[in-house]
């Protein structure tokens, strides 16, 4: 089980940094980025959802194989890692419902400003991380953490190649929402807008 637990690791990895590689090369090369997309049908669209869902896949298996293989053995971390999941969780899941399954699959549809992301720009990334954190902390697998860690990596970076897609898609009121809304944290007692 080592072995295939190391297997799956190396390739989860291997997967990341192809997600890192295209998220760096869609900010530092806009006109012939690879997120977001520029339609479905693209190479551009079915290698980032393939990678996702194969990261995703990956690291379900190192979750289930690599359980508690690491130094927290306290059950401690359940009550710690089990609620964070579950906030992370629910961010994700109001970021969607919010903003729709084509923007959310990185697909043109329409510029969304309410719900979450009246707080962040990014609720669906910063959801994602937190509740990475605590499947982390949950399984309690270095091979996650460093998989995790990656795979926050990707959504940290990520918004900077969208922010400029954005702005050529919904000029100045994106540029507003961006000068008045913060990437990842923002405080909860905005006024309405």
């Amino acid at each position: 089980m080592e072995n295939l637990n190391l297997i799956i690791f190396f390739l989860d990895v291997s997967v990341l940094y192809i997600l890192l590689l295209g998220a760096v090369w869609s900010i530092a090369f806009s006109s012939k980025r690879i997120w977001p997309p520029p339609k479905k049908q693209s190479w551009q669209y079915i290698l980032t959802w393939v990678c996702f869902y194969l990261v995703f896949l990956l690291n379900a298996l190192l979750i289930v194989w690599d359980w508690n293989s690491w130094i927290i053995n306290d059950p401690i971390r359940l009550l710690i890692g089990i609620p964070v999941t579950i906030v992370g969780a629910l961010l994700v899941t109001w970021g969607i419902s919010t903003l729709g399954s084509r923007n959310t699959s990185g697909l043109q549809d329409k510029f969304v400003d309410s719900g979450p992301y009246r707080y962040t720009r990014n609720p669906q990334y910063l959801g994602d991380s937190i509740m990475f954190i605590g499947l982390s902390i949950t399984a309690n697998s270095l091979f996650l953490w460093i998989t995790h860690g990656l795979l926050i990596l990707v959504f940290l970076i990520a918004p900077f190649a969208e922010e400029i897609w954005l702005e050529k898609r919904d000029g100045d009121e994106y540029l507003n929402y961006k000068n008045n809304t913060s990437r990842f944290f923002s405080s909860f007692h905005q006024e309405s807008r």
